[in-house]
């Protein structure tokens, strides 16, 4: 199973770019973060047109939004909240026996203080309502993967610059603190460092802003790909596709893959 993630930034703008990458990679399931439409208008045919016939979403107008497309049935679909919201982040489905979660968690604003930025005391909150989830419904032997932006680069190889950015919301100590007792929770495994050292600088976003981003390689790895321990020995292969910020119209994000025997 070949799975495909991507903060595609409006699946209705971007959805010529996600068709290209079906038909460069042709994943088996396609998982999307901030999709920004409501469920109405989601281009569900653009996807049936390439045989992902079986779709399940949540989204919302202008703001976040996940969807999971799958060209394989999908069983007991559900819809996650937090934090006393319903804000289309977290969405999960069975298929092929797997347990399938699309998340993504809030970016949390500019400041990097819970005191004064109510974003920032959100994602913080969110991150720890999602650990105690994990630890209070799921056991670490369910065949489980867990995709989406997570809005945290834990690994100081994860960022242009580890010292320019502690202060630097989705860097910060906190926040890696957060994500690490998160992944920890029932044992999640990252399955795109297990085959990427975590020596190696990988990325997985790079800022509108910069006027020429390969240049300045200002990159932030946010997105990612973890498994529960039944599933490490069917990782075969994991990928970030760098070349697809270069795409037309563009995502700040690229697509992240991993393949499972």
């Amino acid at each position: 199973m070949k799975i495909a993630t991507w903060n595609i930034n409006s699946v209705r703008l971007r959805l010529p770019i996600v068709q290209k990458l079906i038909e460069e990679e042709s994943p088996d399931v396609i998982c999307l973060q901030e999709t920004k439409t409501p469920d109405e208008h989601f281009p569900a045919e653009g996807f049936a047109a390439y045989g992902y016939e079986h779709i399940h979403i949540h989204g919302m107008k202008s703001y976040n939004g996940v969807a999971i497309a799958s060209r394989a049935p999908m069983e007991a679909r559900e819809i996650r909240h937090s934090c006393d919201r319903e804000d289309c982040r977290h969405i999960m489905a069975n298929i092929d026996g797997i347990e399938l979660h699309c998340v993504y968690i809030p970016a949390g604003g500019d400041v990097p203080d819970p005191a004064v930025n109510d974003k920032f005391a959100h994602k913080l909150r969110y991150v720890d309502e999602l650990t105690e989830w994990w630890r209070a419904t799921r056991a670490p032997d369910r065949p489980m993967v867990l995709v989406g932006d997570l809005n945290i680069a834990p690994l100081e190889t994860d960022v242009w610059s580890h010292k320019q950015l502690l202060d630097v919301v989705s860097h910060t100590p906190v926040e890696v603190e957060k994500l690490t007792r998160m992944q920890h929770s029932i044992g999640w495994i990252d399955g795109v460092r297990h085959f990427i050292p975590p020596e190696e600088r990988l990325y997985t976003w790079w800022s509108y802003r910069a006027r020429d981003w390969r240049l300045s390689d200002r990159g932030r790895r946010l997105d990612h790909a973890w498994v529960t321990p039944p599933l490490a020995d069917r990782l075969k292969s994991a990928r970030v596709l760098k070349d697809a910020r270069d795409w037309p119209t563009p995502s700040d994000h690229v697509p992240v893959l991993i393949d499972l025997a």
